[in-house]
């Protein structure tokens, strides 16, 4: 089923920082969708087979007179789609001085300044007068009077996110230590000091994606422990760096020529990591080089 979350609310009470959390933990996003739009939109992403199966649409008074209007359009495309797409609205807000500080320390204009012939506190009034029926449609109300952006952005995530490791991306990658270390990598594990199918006339020119070279690999008590170890550092370090705000991981294990012993660990470590409910990426970068 797919997910849409709109995201209203005050002008400078976050939504900037509510659409950058949800593009870091995989929705596709778009911001100020005129709301005349925000039905058609809806549909041509749940008819894309998939591709945009996680949504965020912010839809506030830039684009609509009232926000009776945005509640009103939001419950019936709710009511019809309710069976295809799963719709939430989250609303933002925070208090008058809150808002007017943030407006004159980041020296932007409030979209509703022309209106109010520039008066930037009227502008704000206004608009928080005119919330009452988008904070009775919505399923998520937040104020953010007393949060920082980073703070705002971990509520954000903890919303939705079932599990923690939602909110980061872990790619898991093999190479050949021949080929060159990946730049990208931020953990690299070394695996030439296990047994090598090379030598094994059989196995040279099989790859670690396959069971007779991750059998012939693992039928080692030094690989058996390399792979505990392994495994248990990373499911404790990932929560970690998760918590510490980071986005994405990549985890690389190495060898010689990045066709057997790495492919094997990239392989068993992805498995085991999305065993424990972790969105994880495999890419074997050397695995075919140097084939016969």
């Amino acid at each position: 089923m797919m997910e849409l979350i709109v995201v209203t609310g005050m002008a400078g009470a976050g939504k900037t920082c509510a659409i950058d959390a949800l593009e870091d933990i995989g929705y596709y996003v778009v911001d100020n969708l005129p709301l005349f739009y925000m039905r058609e939109f809806v549909l041509r992403c749940r008819d894309k087979d998939g591709r945009f199966a996680r949504v965020a649409a912010v839809v506030d008074i830039r684009s609509c007179d009232r926000y009776s209007e945005l509640a009103e359009a939001y419950r019936a495309m709710k009511k019809e789609l309710h069976d295809e797409v799963r719709c939430r609205l989250l609303c933002l807000e925070a208090s008058e001085d809150v808002v007017l500080k943030r407006f004159r320390t980041q020296r932007r204009s409030h979209p509703l300044a022309q209106r109010f012939e520039g008066d930037l506190m009227s502008a704000i009034r206004y608009e928080q007068s005119h919330l009452q029926p988008i904070r009775a449609s919505a399923d998520f109300l937040l104020d953010s009077s007393m949060t920082s952006a980073q703070q705002l952005k971990d509520q954000i995530k903890n919303l939705f996110t079932p599990h923690i490791t939602d909110a980061m991306m872990i790619q898991v990658m093999s190479f050949g230590f021949k080929h060159g270390a990946p730049l990208e990598a931020d953990l690299v594990f070394d695996m030439r000091c296990l047994p090598n199918p090379y030598y094994i006339e059989e196995l040279k020119e099989h790859t670690g994606v396959e069971t007779c070279v991750q059998d012939y690999v693992m039928n080692s008590p030094d690989s058996t422990e390399y792979f505990e170890r392994v495994t248990g550092l990373l499911k404790f370090l990932i929560p970690l760096y998760i918590r510490e705000g980071r986005t994405q991981l990549v985890v690389a294990f190495g060898c010689t020529g990045g066709r057997h012993r790495s492919v094997t660990f990239a392989e068993l470590v992805s498995a085991e990591l999305r065993r424990q409910g972790m969105h994880i990426f495999t890419h074997h970068r050397d695995y075919k080089k140097d084939r016969k």
